[in-house]
């Protein structure tokens, strides 16, 4: 699968940040299992687990707002992921171009890109 030796948790996943190729915007944390990063490198487009619905899920596969892969990137403990993307869309399932439109005081920063509740009928 890699040339790099994963370290994955436990439970068998590491977890994953997606950010913006072009402009460096953090868009969502979430976490992938050694299928879920065979997939994405198979791909081209970021594929994750849900912890949730305990399933691999590719992100965009309901909303069309896919993460096309430009490069992977491991930490150096082997235990968690950069995915750098181009992103189609909001990467937020709120919405949002970020899961992190929030500060911890409640004020939205970020942009919101389209209506979940047309895009999720």
């Amino acid at each position: 699968m890699s040339d790099i030796d994963l370290a994955f948790d436990e439970q068998e996943r590491l977890p994953a940040v997606a950010q913006d190729a072009d402009s460096g915007e953090v868009l969502m944390l979430a976490y992938v299992t050694s299928e879920a990063v065979e997939r994405t490198r198979e791909t081209g487009f970021a594929h994750y687990y849900s912890r949730s619905r305990e399933e691999l899920w590719k992100k965009g596969g309901s909303s069309g707002h896919v993460q096309e892969i430009a490069e992977i990137r491991v930490d150096c403990d082997g235990d968690a992921l950069l995915y750098l993307v181009d992103q189609t869309g909001g990467a937020c399932h709120t919405g949002y171009e970020s899961c992190f439109h929030r500060t911890v005081d409640g004020e939205t920063v970020g942009e919101r890109v389209f209506d979940p509740d047309e895009v999720y009928e």
